[in-house]
């Protein structure tokens, strides 16, 4: 009996130096984490609406008023708004949206102009299928949103050439497409309701 108190102790000592430890290294890491996070957000906004040169992020109850009004199931699918600012002028908008995806959540990041045309479009992070429905990431895929227009929504075509406001599936990832298109058109809705 007394070598299982022993064993116990041992075990729980240790343990506690595992938690310390680990609670030491988060509180060390957790500020430069945050910090990187903050500039690859600024990079990816950077990407998605070229022509501004500084950010400013619009209030969140105004966002999740406007996604309300939109009736969307989840007001917080949209996470966060910036506008884009060059000059002293508007150029266009940047949407942080979550919808979610074959794997889980997918974060979508959309450049919208001013006039309304999709200027970018990033997959900051996802869970997805690791070789099918990490393509989302690819350049290629990306690039098929750019220079569509926020006057309707993006359709995904399985097979053919896509035409104005359609993107091509990727092949055996039909869904993280969709959820992706989806993510874009969260933004499209978004951007037009604060543009009424």
């Amino acid at each position: 009996m007394r070598e299982i108190g022993r064993l116990s102790l041992v075990l729980f000592i240790i343990s506690g130096i595992a938690a310390l430890l680990l609670g030491a290294t988060n509180y060390v890491t957790k500020d430069v984490i945050a910090e990187q996070i903050r500039l690859e957000n600024e990079q990816a906004r950077m990407e998605v609406l070229r022509d501004a040169e500084e950010f400013t992020q619009m209030d969140q109850a105004e966002v999740s008023a406007a996604a309300q009004a939109l009736g969307f199931d989840n007001v917080e699918v949209i996470e966060e708004v910036y506008q884009g600012i060059s000059a002293g002028e508007t150029v266009g908008y940047t949407f942080k949206s979550v919808p979610r995806g074959y794997g889980g959540e997918i974060t979508v990041l959309t450049g919208i102009s001013i006039d309304g045309t999709v200027t970018g479009m990033r997959v900051v992070s996802h869970t997805e299928t690791p070789g099918l429905g990490a393509k989302a990431t690819e350049e290629g895929f990306m690039a098929q949103f750019e220079d569509q227009s926020a006057a309707s929504p993006l359709e995904v075509i399985k097979s053919g050439t896509p035409g104005q406001n359609e993107v091509s599936a990727i092949t055996g990832a039909t869904i993280t497409t969709q959820a992706v298109a989806q993510g874009v058109n969260y933004s499209i809705e978004m951007f037009n309701e604060l543009n009424k």
